[in-house]
């Protein structure tokens, strides 16, 4: 009878450890996942990595984190993530004094994988108003077209693109150096149409 009865307290102390660990992991994850959406990109791969103090970073810096955060889940096909965040990413971007092209080509791309090419297609016109000839203003309009189904205008950006990109890569510019990856697709899409 003793060893029965020890057995079952043995059993319980360990049954409320485990319940009392089981609870604070996912305490400790789930505000690891709220972390998370106010600092972008905090944590490494498993979330061991603390996050960064953003109080410390200027709304440029912040919004440039949760552009990488929705690009970041876009690539990972986790549309989740995007359409949850993409709300506070277009926010952060709107809050600022004034949007540099970088930027709008930023809010821009947001807008498009988030479903919302109203605004992609207002940031496009806005950074061609500025410069026709900017590549990432005609990237960003060729995208517009073809969420559009209008081939016609997609080809017309994407033979601007190639007729541009050797005077406006000569300028050197950031931006041009940040988004070097969707640079180089849309030249290699505009040369097989």
């Amino acid at each position: 009878m003793a060893a029965i009865a020890l057995l079952a307290l043995v059993a319980l102390i360990a049954g409320q450890r485990f319940s009392r660990s089981s609870a604070s992991q996912a305490a400790d994850a789930s505000q690891g996942d709220a972390s998370q959406a106010v600092a972008p990109f905090a944590g490494g791969a498993n979330g061991n990595v603390r996050a960064p103090d953003i109080s410390q970073m200027t709304p440029d810096q912040r919004a440039e984190r949760l552009y990488d955060r929705m690009m970041g889940a876009f690539e990972r096909g986790q549309m989740d993530t995007v359409r949850m965040f993409a709300p506070m990413a277009t926010e952060a971007y709107q809050m600022l004094d004034s949007l540099t092209l970088d930027q709008r080509y930023d809010l821009g791309r947001l807008g498009e994988i988030s479903g919302d090419m109203t605004l992609a297609a207002a940031e496009a016109d806005t950074i061609l108003k500025k410069d026709p000839t900017h590549l990432l203003g005609l990237i960003l309009a060729s995208h517009v077209a073809r969420a559009r189904n209008d081939t016609q205008a997609q080809r017309r950006y994407l033979d601007a693109l190639l007729k541009a990109e050797p005077a406006e890569r000569a300028r050197q510019r950031p931006e041009y150096l940040l988004h070097q990856n969707d640079i180089t697709e849309a030249l290699v899409q505009a040369r097989q149409k």
